[in-house]
């Protein structure tokens, strides 16, 4: 069992340390028992230099995804974060980092720590390695030190998350609560998926199927120096195939395509991202973006000409396609449709997967984790009732339209 932090360590948060101790009597080689540090970083150069052993934490952390990665979480801070607000939290044991939480100080009015990524992100989590047991007592111990009048709020957790594991080692009040649907579908062929629609819906499919080859759209996988090209061609496509329709505003804004070429560019060449084109004969008629993780394939974002959908092209399931043969070829168990249950997903009959939203604080916050707590629970309440009387649609319509003409200006 770890020791306590002690108390002059509790006073030293304005600096990187929070605490240094020593565990276990070592092995019966004689090797002293590791030693386990942690800190708390502020600067933005400080997370920077943390790149290498970020990645190499991630690694060892199975269950982390692509929006858990240094080149995703750096970048959204650059275009998202606001000064002073960036805490990094760090473990390491004998040097190695073991453990890290990605967060931000904000007050909404409630001061809270949340994690990086944002609303643009559909998973958020800590990282811890898996090949060392004690890296999630270690992390709940530095973030206890490190909240002080703060409620931690780790939203979008997948379930399996590492955050799981922080959350059942953390000394203080908790609380586990549903955050948003996910849908999945096994990592296999079209073939194969096929067989889990009515057959009617499967002879109409294949129908569909055919129309894509007639037309004689062919996909590429784009590398390199074309990757940066190709998402801007990404995003205007987008742009154009919802204009005048619902569409979600971010996505539309200059800062999250500044964002999304500058961390899809790392992705791709660190393996975590493919980046494909669609292609008639010279033309790009579409172009997605998807995430990689070792059992996890996520169609994260695409754009299409709206010439397609003249064409009677049903673009969900060009990509779809194309995702799952890449899913079955690598050996990646899942397929991720990430947020939303759109029926255009549904009608694949997925697996609903409902992502965890862990609230936690010291002991004495537990009446400002329960007014936490129950915030949430009247934003959900209201989120519904808008859901359940048709609001919800119009008012993003409404946001969008507004958006549109904004950058029209």
């Amino acid at each position: 069992m770890t020791p306590p932090l002690s108390s002059p360590a509790r006073h030293r948060l304005a600096g990187p340390v929070l605490a240094r101790w020593r565990g276990g009597r070592g092995d019966a080689s004689g090797r002293p028992p590791a030693r386990l540090s942690a800190a708390v970083y502020r600067a933005e150069d400080r997370f920077a230099a943390l790149a290498d052993d970020w990645e190499g934490l991630r690694r060892r952390n199975r269950s982390a995804t692509p929006f858990q990665s240094h080149a995703w979480l750096s970048s959204w801070w650059r275009e998202y974060g606001r000064r002073g607000r960036l805490r990094i939290v760090v473990v390491r044991e004998n040097g190695r980092l073991v453990g890290a939480a990605p967060l931000m100080l904000v007050h909404r009015p409630l001061p809270a720590l949340v994690t990086l990524g944002g609303s643009i992100s559909d998973y958020q989590d800590v990282l811890l390695d898996d090949s060392c047991p004690r890296a999630a007592e270690a992390l709940a111990r530095a973030l206890h030190a490190a909240a002080r009048g703060a409620v931690l709020d780790l939203r979008e957790v997948r379930p399996g998350g590492a955050a799981e594991r922080l959350y059942a080692a953390w000394p203080g009040a908790r609380r586990c609560l549903s955050d948003s649907t996910c849908l999945e579908l096994p990592g296999i062929p079209i073939e194969e998926m096929l067989g889990r629609l009515a057959p009617a819906s499967a002879k109409r499919t294949r129908r569909k199927l055919r129309r894509i080859d007639e037309l004689g759209i062919v996909a590429h996988r784009v590398t390199g120096e074309q990757v940066a090209d190709s998402v801007r061609t990404m995003l205007e496509l987008h742009e154009r195939q919802w204009r005048g329709r619902g569409v979600t505003a971010e996505h539309l804004r200059p800062r999250f395509g500044t964002h999304l070429v500058r961390a899809a560019e790392r992705l791709v060449a660190d393996g975590d991202a493919t980046v494909t084109e669609y292609r008639i004969g010279a033309r790009v008629a579409a172009c997605d973006v998807a995430f990689t993780s070792p059992d996890l394939v996520c169609g994260y974002l695409y754009g299409a000409d709206p010439e397609l959908r003249a064409q009677r092209v049903d673009i969900a399931t060009m990509l779809l396609r194309h995702d799952a043969q890449y899913a079955s070829s690598t050996g990646r168990g899942t397929l991720s449709l990430l947020r939303g249950t759109e029926p255009y997903k549904l009608r694949w009959h997925p697996a609903t997967v409902v992502n965890r939203r862990y609230l936690l604080a010291r002991r004495e916050l537990r009446p400002l984790l329960e007014l936490h707590a129950a915030r949430v629970a009247a934003r959900r309440a209201a989120a519904g009732l808008l859901r359940e009387h048709g609001l919800g649609e119009r008012i993003r319509a409404l946001r969008s339209r507004t958006a549109g003409q904004g950058a029209g200006r």
